[in-house]
């Protein structure tokens, strides 16, 4: 049997999907779903406070970031003692799990040499599905059962896409950081229209960006999504309403008066380009069409900040 090392939540959610679950012998920190992981060995750390607000963590990660330096810390030597055969990390971004760059020196100056690295940087909905194959191919698995597995995938996201094009576009904002401000991207606007919405910010298969507040009070979205990467609903619930007593301006926003503010679970859902990308797309179906789309999403999946 193959023992896998996953240093990203996606990757331990795909490997899990593909029925390599038992094979997993080291993790990161983050790596939380499915839910019975705690037997396995966290490998990383971050160097940062993470229960601070998101102003503060977005200064000591720039902080870090001025340096070269990298976010997280890497037991070197526990993950040594595992002989890992597979280890799964991102491209994607230095922020949110360890480097390709760093992971590639692990391996060569402490790994065994025929140790594969597979390596996952989805920018849309199909890199998020390419990614289900490429560790599929990484592990040797049959071609026709990972197939078996993804078709339904594919097919819910087609259906909510079908029933999606035929409601009316509501202008949507999904904000991806508090403080600053940050507009989602990558695979999210690309999300928000196959829900039957209109994502007036983000572009698809394009990264996130900052963004201040004149501009949202300028485009006045018809419904705002405030889903920060690495956020449960509580901490975000209660950032958001700091932001609101604080800058009293985002109550003359037309999402505010009319009630269309809502908080998702941005860490378990929509920043994981995993298997669950597809609750997320449900979420957001639910969301901005509530009177076509029900997946019972609602409460664990996301809240009306109004109505919670």
């Amino acid at each position: 049997m193959k023992k896998i090392v996953t240093l990203i939540p996606s990757a331990t959610e795909i490997v899990a999907f593909l029925g390599m679950k038992d094979s997993i012998v080291g993790r990161s920190h983050e790596c939380d779903y499915p839910k019975d992981l705690q037997n396995i060995i966290k490998l990383t750390s971050p160097k940062i406070n993470i229960e601070g607000s998101s102003s503060e963590i977005h200064q000591q990660i720039n902080k870090i970031l001025e340096n070269s330096l990298s976010v997280y810390k890497v037991d070197i030597e526990e993950l040594k003692k595992l002989e890992p055969d597979v280890v799964i990390t991102q491209a994607h971004c230095e922020v949110c799990a360890v480097s390709l760059s760093e992971v590639e020196d692990i391996v060569t100056n402490h790994l065994n040499e025929k140790t594969k690295i597979i390596s996952l940087q989805p920018n849309t909905l199909k890199e998020i599905f390419d990614d289900f194959y490429r560790v599929s191919r990484g592990l040797n698995l049959e071609k026709v059962n990972t197939e078996n597995l993804i078709k339904p995938l594919k097919n819910k996201l087609e259906n909510i896409e079908i029933l999606g094009a035929r409601q009316k576009r509501y202008k949507v904002a999904c904000i991806e950081w508090i403080d600053p401000l940050m507009a989602a991207g990558n695979w999210i606007p690309e999300m928000v229209k196959i829900s039957g919405g209109e994502d007036i910010f983000g572009k698809k298969g394009k990264d996130s960006h900052w963004i201040k507040f004149d501009e949202i009070k300028k485009k006045d979205p018809d419904i705002i999504i405030f889903l920060p990467c690495g956020y449960d609903i509580n901490k975000t619930t209660n950032e958001v309403k700091q932001l609101f007593d604080k800058e009293v301006k985002w109550k003359n926003l037309k999402a505010y008066k009319n009630n269309k503010i809502f908080i998702v679970d941005g860490n378990q859902f929509f920043n994981r380009p995993g298997p669950r990308i597809i609750e997320s797309l449900e979420i957001f179906a639910e969301i901005i069409h509530p009177d076509v789309f029900n997946f019972n999403h609602k409460f664990e999946g996301w809240i009306n900040f109004f109505k919670n």
